[in-house]
């Protein structure tokens, strides 16, 4: 046989090759994947504390331009009727949902202060621990 007619006949990839490339493909995947999903999961979880910081300084500053703490947080976007001094929009209303997608709770008046916000973490359920854990504003 020349050189060129094995060189022809010995084209392409056989099963065994692309068999391997798949085998490795999934470990690398199995190996990768657990540790950037959790690392979604705690992201999630320090945007929600940011999100509550930033929704308790403008109560805060609702509070100053009205005299009172709003009695929602739509309070925040939409300028209520007897809010004598209201000066906003004081957040967007995206800012409103947690990371997870559901509204951040409010109390007016607060059991830990003059107002309390929290989110219900990734499971939606008072308490848990890790990801599941409340994102609280007294702590």
């Amino acid at each position: 046989m020349k050189y060129r007619e094995k060189h022809l006949a010995q084209r392409g990839f056989t099963l065994v090759e692309l068999l391997l490339v798949l085998v490795i493909l999934a470990l690398i995947a199995g190996l990768v994947l657990p540790g950037i999903i959790g690392k979604a999961e705690s992201a999630k979880v320090r945007a929600a504390g940011s999100q509550i910081s930033r929704i308790s300084m403008s109560v805060e500053t609702f509070y100053l331009d009205t005299g009172n703490v709003p009695e929602s947080l739509s309070d925040l976007v939409n300028e209520p009727a007897d809010a004598a001094g209201w000066n906003g929009p004081y957040v967007k209303a995206s800012t409103l949902k947690d990371p997870w997608g559901r509204d951040y709770e409010y109390r007016n008046p607060g059991e830990h202060g003059d107002f309390d916000i929290y989110s219900l973490g990734a499971d939606g359920q008072r308490g848990g621990e890790g990801k599941n854990a409340d994102i609280v504003s007294w702590e």
